[in-house]
């Protein structure tokens, strides 16, 4: 079966909620008491039994407040950093582009999440398991559109085989760039591209969104370099780790910096 693709236009999302609702309805996940964070903002995070939900940022242009609003999920990258750092082997890719996690050999480590540029996988300490977005494989290989698809009343959200759903973004991008020149694909060209894609209508600070996610230096070392290799010498893995310390440090503390001129922007839009 070819790679799949969702493509998220979040120029066309309402805020309605109906994905996360279908996500939840589809994989019988219960429901979970929230609370109001801030404007619209209920869910704060991914959990073992959140999967999707939308995020609401406030954002005023021409004296007028206007929201961007996001749909957030597993992305589903080519290269996970997620599959790298699975310390029992329980994560593995599909033909169709999905990250998925076998709830047998999953232990509950949390590497996966610590990995993660955006966090996503979250553990249940109750019982050892971690868990996130599958992309409905099961309605995939059926030859259904995943459930957050189906339910999508405004359009937002289209899936397809990769290569169709990338010529329809590209499309979708040039016609929104001629009006709105901040217009720009999330998702291709980072963590080997995104099996799900977005087209922003500004910058990914303006969504909440980290600007580069990669995989940490030190697991690419470690995965790639030092680990395939195994009898390599004590003292150049740990230069070797050092360094890829070292480099999480300094890409942590800049991904913070990101973080903190995106609250500043949002809070000053108030």
């Amino acid at each position: 079966m070819a790679r799949k693709m969702v493509f998220i236009d979040t120029s066309l999302c309402t805020g309605c909620k109906a994905c996360s609702v279908a996500c939840k309805a589809w994989n019988d996940l219960p429901a979970e008491k929230t609370k109001r964070i801030v404007s619209y903002q209920t869910q704060a995070d991914f959990t073992p039994t959140t999967w999707t939900y939308v995020q609401f940022r406030e954002n005023y242009k021409n004296e007028k407040m206007q929201f961007n609003m996001i749909k957030l999920q597993c992305f589903h990258c080519a290269d996970p950093a997620c599959m790298k750092a699975c310390s029992s082997d329980a994560i593995y890719k599909t033909e169709t582009g999905y990250t998925l996690i076998d709830q047998d050999k999953c232990i509950g480590c949390g590497y996966c999440t610590k990995n993660c540029p955006w966090e996503v996988p979250k553990t249940d300490s109750k019982i050892n398991k971690t868990s996130k977005c599958t992309g409905c494989i099961d309605r995939v290989e059926a030859g259904m559109k995943p459930a957050c698809v189906q339910t999508c009343q405004p359009g937002a959200l289209q899936f397809g085989d990769y290569d169709e759903m990338m010529a329809v973004a590209q499309a979708r991008l040039a016609e929104l760039k001629l009006s709105n020149h901040k217009a720009n694909l999330y998702g291709d060209q980072f963590m080997g591209s995104t099996t799900y894609l977005y087209l922003l209508e500004d910058t990914p600070y303006s969504y909440g969104l980290h600007p580069n996610p990669v995989s940490p230096i030190s697991l690419t070392i470690w995965k790639d370099l030092v680990h395939p290799l195994g009898g390599i010498a004590i003292g150049a893995s740990a230069v070797a780790i050092a360094g890829g310390v070292v480099a999480n440090f300094v890409m942590g503390n800049y991904a913070k910096r990101a973080k903190k001129i995106a609250e500043s922007h949002n809070e000053g839009g108030k």
